[in-house]
């Protein structure tokens, strides 16, 4: 097997998560500047219906699919009326604010571990956040030696151009890179499409029977188990 140069970490609900901000609550209280009085308790409900939106079929980033995203979940938990577009737009906004996010515990303890090793580390994201700030928000400063995001780029994984672009600017060759994240569409597919292999991040238990009995995909539950993928 090739030796290991750089890893890559998709971004939200792998390194970072939404806050309060962006939970039923936070919800609630955007669509009441708006006056609209949702039901916070159908919030994951609505992100259950909304999921589907996510998809575009041509991988093209665009701020529409994620507008129509937000406001399927307003929809679903009673919001309704000309203003649940205006709202939608105001969250997706505010998405891009990484104050509204919270660092896993685990991040910069595996980052610092890896970096030490001698790996270059990469982020490929499908956000419309400012990666560079990401890093000095989170205090990640010198850990991260490249940033791809899907608003700047263009498109969004699993479009193979993303990842080919994150490992010329790491100098590094798909067989020499691992691409880590929560998605097993987005992040495990489109890496080993284009000759990287992956680690699936998985949180919590959803995701792990897609890839049970893949030789090619480790399923772990935290990043702490990273290293030993990785470095031994």
């Amino acid at each position: 097997m090739t030796a290991t140069r750089a890893v890559f970490f998709d971004v939200d609900f792998t390194l970072i998560y939404p806050g309060p901000t962006f939970r039923g609550e936070g919800y609630r209280a955007f669509c009441a500047r708006y006056g609209m009085d949702v039901d916070p308790s159908k919030f994951e409900e609505g992100v259950a219906s909304a999921a589907p939106l996510l998809e575009s079929p041509d991988d093209v980033y665009d701020p529409e699919i994620f507008i129509a995203y937000t406001s399927r979940i307003i929809e679903v938990m009673g919001g309704a009326g000309p203003h649940v577009d205006e709202c939608s737009r105001e969250i997706y906004r505010e998405w891009a604010a990484c104050q509204h996010f919270e660092l896993y515990d685990d991040v910069p303890e595996v980052l610092r571990q890896l970096a030490d090793s001698g790996l270059r580390i990469g982020l490929i994201s499908n956000t419309h956040r400012c990666l560079a700030s990401f890093q000095s928000h989170f205090e990640l400063h010198g850990l991260i030696s490249a940033t791809v995001s899907s608003s700047d780029h263009g498109l969004m994984k699993p479009h193979p151009s993303i990842f080919s672009v994150a490992l010329q600017l790491l100098d590094v060759t798909a067989p020499e890179a691992v691409m880590v994240g929560d998605s097993f569409a987005h992040d495990v597919e489109g890496a080993l499409g284009v000759g990287m292999r992956a680690v699936l991040l998985n949180r919590g238990d959803a995701a792990a029977p897609k890839v049970a009995g893949d030789h090619r995909v480790p399923v772990i539950q935290t990043l702490r188990e990273l290293p030993a993928l990785l470095i031994g």
